[in-house]
């Protein structure tokens, strides 16, 4: 059997999930021994320095115990740890972190393979984004995937790639690409409504609550994070936006409580703009409609917005349950039919399941 060396920066929600479902499959591997040979925290780290592979069962234990250690220095010790592997290496950034993505094209371009579900290095600087693909492009460059950064463990940028790799046009792509946002609405506006009528705020504080939200909820509530995903999207297909903020962004913050203290003060204030929110629902309900969040990308047009859009009752969008995320690719080929991917676009599960996914992919294509 081949064998491949891991490592593992972020264990956190993701990461747990990551490196549970590694060692599953690891274990029924009967092509690749796979050997993880840094687990990485902000604050400690284990390292098998012999490249022997640590215990994936033990590992959050053992980081907690005396064989926790320093991590190494990010990038210049961890680059050489990696790159003095005596095999294929790949590197699991399961962080949000823009300064390790920053330093992804330094890690590809010396042959370090990449699977992240980190956004950063894909919807920040069009700069970035042309660097690591020019680094992976290279001669012995690796390979770099990140699935996850749209779409969690839904097949999103893979079908996007399948698309445009076998000759279609794509002409749009638009569909609720927050599972936050798709909670929130699907509560404040249900499609067949029971019981109680609910504010938004109660809605936001409800989902925070359940733990669907960032800590502070106007993470979620400014757009932002739909906003990288389009991004993302409208790069691998053509548009060369240059900054996730280059395009309309409808925040659902009121701008009074841009600048509260905290989440809780926030909150607090939000119910005082719960009417301003009834109006855009009862409005929507007016028209036979119901109200949505979501992304929209028109390559022929060259646009590219997010925001709140009523949709029919009828609608695909409008039936989704739960935190569901839908994502509609218009297509020369499919014509007015889109082709939909549906499901589960968040938690910690699905996302590690695309990472995985993509680390998979990797090995497929190792000689």
């Amino acid at each position: 059997m081949s064998k491949v060396y891991v490592a593992v920066i972020g264990a956190g929600g993701v990461g747990k999930s990551f490196i549970s479902q590694l060692n599953a499959y690891a274990l029924r591997s009967k092509k690749y021994t796979i050997s993880t040979i840094l687990i990485s925290r902000s604050s400690k780290a284990l390292l098998s320095k012999d490249y022997s592979g640590l215990n994936l069962t033990t590992w959050e234990s053992d980081i907690s115990s005396s064989s926790g250690v320093k991590p190494p220095s990010f990038p210049d010790e961890t680059l050489k740890f990696l790159t003095s592997a005596p095999g294929p290496m790949i590197l699991v950034d399961n962080t949000s972190s823009e300064t390790i993505a920053e330093e992804y094209p330094r890690f590809l371009s010396s042959g370090v393979h990449l699977v992240t579900p980190n956004k950063k290095g894909f919807s920040s600087s069009l700069a970035l984004f042309k660097a690591i693909y020019a680094a992976s492009e290279a001669q012995n460059g690796g390979y770099v995937f990140h699935e996850a950064t749209v779409g969690a463990g839904l097949p999103v940028l893979s079908t996007l790639k399948d698309l445009i790799d076998t000759g279609d046009e794509i002409v749009k792509i638009e569909g609720v690409f927050s599972g936050t946002m798709s909670y929130l609405f699907n509560s404040f506006a249900p499609l067949s409504p029971s019981g109680a009528e609910k504010s938004f705020s109660a809605c936001v504080a409800e989902a925070r609550e359940l733990g669907y939200t960032e800590p502070d909820p106007r993470d979620d509530l400014n757009g932002l994070d739909v906003a990288r995903k389009l991004t993302i999207l409208a790069r691998l297909s053509g548009l060369l936006v240059t900054e996730p903020t280059s395009f309309p962004i409808q925040s659902l913050i009121p701008k009074p409580l841009e600048s509260a203290a905290s989440a809780e003060e926030f909150l607090a204030g939000l119910a005082g703009f719960d009417g301003e929110m009834h109006k855009v629902k009862t409005t929507a309900e007016s028209e036979g409609a119901v109200v949505r969040y979501v992304g929209s990308l028109d390559v022929g047009k060259g646009e590219v917005s997010v925001g709140l859009r009523n949709f029919d009752r009828g609608s695909t969008v409008a039936g989704l349950k739960g935190s569901d995320n839908i994502i509609s690719f218009y297509t020369r080929r499919y014509g007015e039919r889109a082709m939909i991917v549906q499901g589960a676009g968040a938690g910690a599960d699905v996302t590690a399941m695309g990472v995985l996914s993509d680390l998979i992919k990797v090995l497929e294509r190792l000689k």
